[in-house]
This record gives C-alpha cells, structure tokens and sequence, in this order.
C-alpha cells in the first residue's frame, strides 16, 4: 500500500509532454525500494533530472525513513551522500519552476532529512514560499506552517501572515487534520477571539471526523494547552474521541495526552485507567531504548510498586544504550516518581555527563533542575552545568529562557548572580510580564540570602535588581487593560515577594477590571483569590452576581473553583446562601459525571462552608464509588494522592459529626491512626510559652494538657477541664483515645493499666485552647478563614468549649508583660468560657 501511495504522489508531481510520452527517469524512480537505489537513478541520470525528479526523489528518500523504527534510520547517511547533495543543488536551481504544493513539501521533506534551516536551499524555498502564500492551498499552507516551527519562526511576520489567511479563511475549512494542525502552529499569535473561532471550528468538525483519527482531538488538546485555555465541553468531546482509541496508542501518544492534561488540570479517571492497562499491555513489546525511554515516563508514574521497581531495574540494564536526549526524559522521569535508585540516577547522571556540549540551553536547565530534585551529588557535574547555564544565560535574548535559567541557577548549591547575568537581566525585566517577575525576584532573593558579599555590598546588586523587579512589576499591572491576560500571567503568580510587593496593586487592578469579569473569568479569578487567600469583598461579589446571573453557562466542574473562596474565605456575603443553591442545583444532574477526585474536592468546598447537599454525600459514600476513587488515585502523583486521601476524611469526619441522620460511618480511624504515627509534633515558641502560662493560671502543671487527640482525630493545642464552679480541674493521669470496634465509635479512654476517665464530674466542661497563628486569617485582615471555622464548630459538637488566642491579640503591644498573658488568658477562659 505504501509502495502505491509513493508511485501515485511521484505521478502527480510529474509533467507530461504529451499523451504518447513516457518518462522514463520517473519510471525508474518509481521502482526504488531502498536509498541506495534512489541515488544510483539520480547518479545516472543527472543531466535529464527535471523539476519533478527532483521532488519525486528527495520525498522517497524521506519516505524511506519514515517507514523505518527511529532507532534504524539513517538519515545521516542519506544526509552526507554524494548525490543528496546534487539532488539539494537540482532543487535550489530549480526553485522557480516548483508549483506551490511540490515548493512546500521540497521544503518539508529536506528538513526532515535534517538540512539545517540556515542552509541556502531552505533559505531560497522560505524566501520563494513567502512571495506565495496567499495563493496556497490550505493543506501546503498547514505544511508550511509546520516548516516554519520546526525553524522555529513561531513568532515570525510569515507566521502572522498565515493567522491572518486561516482568519480569513477558517469557514471553508472542512479537514480537521488541517485545521488542527494550523491551530497548533499559529497559537502564540492567535487573539481571544480567533482562539474562540478556531476553537469552535475545530468543535463542529470534530462531529463529523472519523474517531479512528485520534491526532485530530490530541492536537486540539494541545492548542488547548498552549494557549491555556481549558474549554472544558471540547476537552470533554476531545476526551471521548480519544477513549475510543485508546487501545491503538503506543506510548509516546499516551505520553503526550497524559501530560498534557495534567498541564490543563484535567485528570480524568477514565482515560487515566485506560491508559495505565494500555501501557502495562505494552512493556513485552517497548525492548528497545528508544520504546522502552517512552514506556517509562509514561507507566511510571502511575505504576504500581512491583512494577515501577520492573521499569526501573529494566532501565538499569538498557542504561548503556540510552542517547543524550532518552537520558535526559530519563531523568525528569525519574525525578517525577522522586526515585531513590542510587544506581539508576548515578547511570543516567553519566550518561548526561558526557554529553554535556550536545544539550540545548533549555535542556542544560532541566537537567539541572531534575538533578537537583532527585538530590544528586556530584559537584563536578553541578559546576559544570552552573557554567553552561551562565554562558547561556549571557546569549539568551528571550525573558522566558531568562527567566528559566536564573531559576534553575538559584536551586544550585551557593547559588550567586554574577556581573554578566545581572546585566542580561537587568536588560530583559522590561519585556518580563508578572509570573516572570514573580519567579526572577524569587531566584534573585535565594541568591542573596546565600551570597555573603549581600551583606557587605552597599547598596547591594541584589536590592538593586529586586527595586527593578519590583517597579517593572508596578508598572506592569498599571498598564493592564485586558482581564484574561492579567489572570494569565497571575495564574502561577505566589510567594512572599508578589505578596509583600504586588498583591494589594493587583487587587486594585483587579477591582479596577470589575467590569470585565464575565462567566468564562469567574474560575481563574476565584481561584487567584483562593490561592492568594486575600478576602476582597468587591471581587467576591461580582464573582457571586455574574454567576447567579449566567449559571447556565458555567460548566458543572467549575462549580467547585467558583465556590471555593466563599468557603476557604469565609466570605458570608449578602447571597452566598443564593450562590451556592444555584450551583449546588446546577451540578446535581452532572454529579455521575464528574472526576471522583473532583467530587471529593468539591465536598470539602461543602462541608467548609457548613453546606451539607445529600445527594453530594450520598454519591460519595457509597461502596462503588469509593471503589472507583481508589482506583483512580493509584493513577495519579503521589502529592495529588495524598491530598485527596486527607480530604476524603474531613469530608467523612464532619458529615459524622454534623449531619448524623445521613448516617454515613466513619471509616478513617485506622487512616489517622498512620498518619499520627508518621507526624513529627513539636510545639513552637509560643506555644511553649502558653503553656507555661496556662498552667499559671490554672493552678499547677496538672490542670493542663498540651498537643490532646480529640474524639474524629483533631489536635488541640492545649485542653483543661472546668468543674461546675468554675474551677479547674486536675487531671490524675494523661488521657488517650481508643477506638471501639463496634459502629466505629470514638470514646475518651485512659491507659488500659490507668484510671479510666470516661464522663466529666457533673456540670463541667472541656475547654479547648487553640493558638491561631497567621495561616489562620486571610491575609490582608483579622478575618479568620473557613477551615478554622470548621474545626471550631466540630469540636464544639464534640462536647468543648473552645477558646482561640489570635496571633495577633497575643503578640500586641498590649500583652508584653507576664501579667498581661495571665490576665489575658484568665479573661478568655474564665469570662468568656463562663458567658458561653
């Protein structure tokens, strides 16, 4: 069949003098089964060789290689053959004579055959491409398109030409393949509005396009993701498409759509199961480097124990096999699973070691940085890849490549910025937007920290380039006039420089874009809020009015970034009620629907918020789904495993306490019991002193205990128990708790060998004494977040009375003396405990 398709492209190139005419240097072409035989008709026929032989013959020789496993091409060779080389001179005199759809595969073909883009013959056929475009067909101008990345022209004027064609053009394109592919290589250019053409375009043929053809919704993924942009019904439609073809995918393709869902935070638990049987199904077969390299980073991460340690000890034995670039996904692979094979990472680390000058600028920074994380030792190595990266760093004219590399440099030991990289930084900061800010001014705050000329310099590099940082960053948000765009560069925006420098000027920019803020922002802009933790009742509102106002337009899933700052927040607005029975109604009907990950997430939104839906808890805490979240969780990373794991139990833990009549149990005394066992404890300072002057005020040592379990696994900082009076009451031995068997109860017990302590005295009470310290408040007021809520709540459901010390009211100026502590703490545990 590919013998066929070959011989019938070579007579479509062909030009024919007449109906009684053979060509018989085609004919002889067409015959060819290997390279060699290509070159000898080329060798033979030199002088006859036309237009059209030339093409015919340069996209065999491509063809030949396709066809062959990637570890047997040979394209080097092919490269450096004699006549490859008057094949590239034929085709650069004859570029005139080319029409349009043989000029852009002379050019493609060449590429793949690895002629560099600054040789004269890919030179002529851009130059001659780029008189042309507007009369090409749309499948040479999506080839084109493709020729143009791999020179990587992505943000070249050529390429906005062919944005401004396909903008023109986009209703008349029918072949998803086409549209697909031009999407991914116009998408650094593309506006908001053509991203919403393109992707409603892509959209409707989706519909029509047969679902075997699984590139077509993988790219549209990728277009998803590279303009970060989550469509969620396309990703969706996109999803379904790609089930369906799960089981043709090798593991590259696996590879890919996996990641890149993960870079869209779209973990979707069926495609993730089926994709970790695809690829269990696949090892017998991934035996050489280059399968196997892509088999590893792909299973990995969602394998089991037996089998991760198989890949592993797989990998060892082929370690000698790896090329430089299987041994550097190798590495970012193995950084991923956090291994601790020693001998594995000390293999690959020298692998990479050797072929230290082969490595790009942005490859040099991620080998370091998965070097760094898997705590490789080996200062030799480390020095070197400290001064590729400075050279590269010195040459780079991209701040995100800047940006990259100072990053990466600050993770090395006795990190420093020397001369020439403050000035290339000091050069691209104008043209850095906010997350490029935000992660230069964190690199450069870890080099000071750790360079001790900081400290003897005055005034210091360091303060000098965080000063410009920080004005670069001001006058970033002042200039901003787009909401998408501002929320876009906000998105990873975090840490202790954008809060003391940029957040109170963000939010004002913020409230300044009040107007803007539609259905499709309400996500990002509710999940910057979340993430930044800072209680902005304006924003807050707009977010709850545009919502109750275009629910119906909200997917189901966005629900849950919608409503989570109103709970971890605490924000009890005017229509909060109002906001979260409309969203609560508006997922009812999707609840089968969403990721199980996702549900037990958005419970925890719930339960925060002391929002109890039953039709939510009963969908959880059921046996098949719990069955099919645990399933799902042994596909995913290991930190997203144990969040939801942690979340799962509070959910469980305040539907017992708060909502008994749904009569769910409780489930997660063993799984608090091991994390109590793998917990190290230590009180800080403050808390040291507290108790101290706890005991002060309540009589002695004994009246007091510190670090208790409670009832449900909470931890209190200190508890005290309160007669009837009013009295304290002195504890005869230290209490622990017990589990019983039966109903999953939870019962106040002591040491089996001690007294046992299971009922106050009549009339007294527990008194719970927590220290709030400042992760318990938002973070721009003395408003305390939800989760604090929370915990006061069920813990007075357990029975306490519970006491808060804010960080604040402790540390004031007001209580600086010893007697102003005791006077403080008697007033909160004696009046106020009393008036309750």
């Amino acid at each position: 069949m590919f013998r066929l398709h070959l011989a019938s492209a070579c007579v479509r190139r062909s030009v024919y003098s007449g109906p009684g005419n053979r060509d018989l240097v085609l004919d002889q072409l067409k015959v060819c089964f290997s390279e060699d035989q290509v070159f000898e008709v080329v060798g033979r026929n030199k002088a006859k060789l036309a237009v059209n032989h030339v093409g015919c013959a340069v996209g065999m020789l491509w063809q030949f290689q396709k066809e062959k496993p990637q570890l047997l091409r040979t394209v080097g060779a092919v490269k450096s053959h004699p006549q490859f080389l008057t094949l590239r001179v034929l085709a650069e005199n004859k570029i005139s004579l080319m029409d349009d759809c043989l000029l852009v595969d002379m050019l493609y073909d060449v590429l793949r055959l690895n002629v560099e883009p600054h040789d004269s013959l890919v030179q002529q056929l851009v130059s001659e491409a780029s008189v042309r475009l507007d009369s090409f067909p749309l499948s040479s101008l999506s080839k084109f398109a493709i020729c143009l990345n791999d020179q990587q022209l992505q943000l070249s004027p050529l390429m906005g030409r062919i944005t401004d064609i396909l903008s023109r053009k986009l209703s008349t394109i029918n072949d998803a393949r086409i549209l697909t592919v031009l999407m991914i290589s116009v998408s650094p250019m593309v506006s908001p509005r053509l991203r919403d053409r393109l992707l409603d375009r892509a959209d409707h043929l989706l519909d029509s396009m047969d679902p075997v053809k699984y590139n077509n919704p993988r790219r549209v993924v990728q277009f998803l993701r590279n303009v970060r942009f989550g469509r969620r019904p396309l990703l969706e439609k996109c999803n379904r498409i790609l089930l369906q073809s799960v089981a043709r995918m090798d593991a590259e393709n696996l590879s890919i759509i996996t990641g890149l869902y993960q870079s869209l935070q779209f973990n979707n638990c069926e495609f993730r199961l089926a994709a970790k049987q695809r690829l269990t199904e696949l090892i017998d077969s991934s035996t050489d480097p280059a399968a196997f390299t892509k088999l590893f980073v792909a299973l990995c991460p969602m394998a089991s124990t037996e089998i991760r340690e198989w890949l592993e000890s797989t990998a060892l034995l082929l370690a000698d096999e790896f090329n430089p670039q299987q041994a550097l996904i190798l590495a970012e692979g193995l950084e991923e699973i956090q291994c601790r094979n020693l001998n594995l990472i000390n293999k690959i680390a020298s692998i990479i070691q050797k072929n230290l000058r082969v490595y790009k600028s942005m490859e040099v920074a991620r080998i370091t940085q998965a070097l760094f994380l898997l705590h490789y030792q080996n200062p030799e190595l480390f020095n070197k890849l400290r001064s590729i990266l400075i050279s590269f760093l010195q040459d780079s004219l991209y701040p995100s490549e800047v940006t990259m590399l100072t990053r990466v440099l600050a993770t090395l030991p006795s990190p420093r910025l020397e001369a020439g990289v403050v000035a290339r930084l000091d050069a691209v900061l104008p043209q850095c937007n906010l997350s490029d800010l935000n992660t230069l001014a964190q690199a450069v705050g870890k080099c000071a920290r750790h360079d001790a000329s900081y400290r003897h310099s005055s005034p210091s590099q360091y303060v000098r380039l965080l000063q410009g940082l920080g004005r670069c960053g001001h006058e970033r948000l002042d200039t901003a006039d787009r909401l998408d765009v501002l929320l876009d560069e906000l998105r990873y925006a975090s840490g202790e420089w954008f809060e003391e420098t940029l957040l109170e000027h963000t939010m004002a920019t913020l409230q300044r874009m009040t107007a803007q803020v539609s259905w499709s922002s309400v996500p990002d802009l509710a999940h910057l809020l979340t993430k930044t933790n800072h209680l902005c009742a304006p924003l807050l509102d707009r977010i709850a009015a545009v919502t109750l106002k275009d629910i119906d337009k909200i997917h189901p899933s966005a629900t849950y970034a919608t409503l989570l700052p109103f709970a971890v927040l605490n924000y009890d607005s005017p229509t909060a009620d109002e906001l979260f029975d409309v969203c609560i109604e508006h997922l009812k009907p999707h609840i089968r629907s969403f990721d199980p990950h996702m549900l037990v997430l958005l419970a925890y939104a719930l339960v925060v918020a002391d929002c109890f839906p039953e039709e939510v808890f009963r969908e959880i805490f059921n046996v098949d789904f719990l069955a099919k979240l645990d399933a799902h969780l042994e596909t995913m990373p290991d930190l997203l495993n144990m969040r939801i794991r942690l979340r799962l139990m509070e959910v469980n833990r305040a539907v017992c306490l708060e909502c008994p009549e749904h009569q769910v149990p409780w489930f997660h005394a063993r799984y608090c019991q091991q994390l109590q066992k793998k917990g190290s404890f230590s009180s800080s300072l403050v808390q040291k002193q507290i108790h101290k002057i706890l005991a002060e005020v309540l009589g002695g040592a004994d009246r007091a205990r510190a670090s208790v379990l409670t009832p449900y696994f909470y931890t209190v900082d200190f508890e005290c128990v309160l007669d009837r009076y009013n009295r304290p009451v002195a504890y005869s031995e230290p209490n622990t708790l017990q589990i019983t068997d039966g109903g999953g109860k939870v019962q106040w017990r002591a040491e089996p060998t001690e007294t046992v302590m299971n009922e106050l005295p009549p009339g007294a009470q527990r008194v719970a004494v927590d220290f709030l310290d400042s992760k318990a408040f938002c973070k721009n007021s003395r408003h305390m977040k939800g989760e604090t809520g929370m915990r006061k709540r069920h813990l007075e459901i357990m029975g306490y009375r519970v006491v808060q010390i804010p960080h604040y009211e402790w540390n004031s100026m007001e209580l600086s003396t010893q007697d102003a502590w005791v006077g403080y703490l008697k007033k909160k545990i004696f009046t106020e405990v009393s008036s309750s």
